[in-house]
């Protein structure tokens, strides 16, 4: 139940401006975090990774397809899996029309996921998404760059700030190639780290009700796949 503070329009003006020098320093903070971002150092990519796709076999280096920068959205989707996990659809319905753009700015974005391609493919089809989704299965990418566990293991997910029973949690890798074409790692987030893709999160906190989660059995419990509302 919303309780507001009604005020004058003069009162409300005034608390809209002290509100936006802290949104402004919080800008500058931001650009200055993702300045710091970009200046993280690159490791080196020394396995040959090869993943199912469209195309067939894809390597690591198909998928940044002429371009010197490459996006991939760990979306969790186990080999047995029924469907794909609502929360990474949910993120996923921000994808379709921005890689256009993304590829403008010399980025490549894909998804990928343990699950065979052809159960991609359908989940894909019944979602209405038309961007690269490929699969990494019987490959150790998953393990490799957090988002799985090692066989027989818990997974250290998120630099070790949360430890998960789980097989699959979500992520988000980034790869550049230097100019003699070597494939390097420069950057990977998880967990809340994810938000800043989401647009539909950011909408929401705009409004009075927010996220509207806080009463909730768990953050997201409300969320459906978006053909199941």
């Amino acid at each position: 139940m919303l309780e507001p503070r009604i005020v004058s329009h003069a009162e409300w003006l005034a608390s809209r401006k002290t509100l936006l020098a802290e949104e402004k320093a919080f800008t500058k903070a931001r650009d200055e975090l993702s300045a710091k971002r970009r200046e993280m150092p690159w490791v080196k990519v020394e396995t040959d990774y090869a993943f199912t796709g469209p195309k067939g076999k894809e390597t690591l280096a198909d998928l940044f397809e002429g371009r010197s920068q490459l996006i991939i959205y760990h979306f969790m989707y186990g080999s047995d899996w029924e469907q794909g996990c609502k929360s990474c659809s949910f993120w996923a319905d921000n994808f379709n029309d921005i890689i256009v753009h993304l590829n403008q700015r010399d980025v490549s974005m894909v998804a990928i996921s343990t699950a065979p391609l052809a159960t991609l493919q359908a989940f894909a089809k019944r979602m209405g998404w038309n961007f690269k989704w490929l699969s990494s299965g019987g490959s150790t990418f998953n393990q490799d760059f957090g988002v799985s566990p090692a066989p027989g293991k818990t997974l250290d997910y998120n630099y070790g700030t949360a430890i998960r029973e789980m097989t699959e949690m979500p992520g988000i890798s980034v790869f550049a190639r230097d100019t003699a074409g070597a494939i390097h790692h420069t950057y990977s987030t998880y967990g809340r780290g994810l938000d800043m893709l989401n647009g539909a999160y950011h909408l929401l906190d705009l409004v009075p009700k927010g996220r509207d989660e806080a009463g909730l059995p768990f953050t997201m419990s409300w969320l459906k796949h978006r053909d199941s509302y």
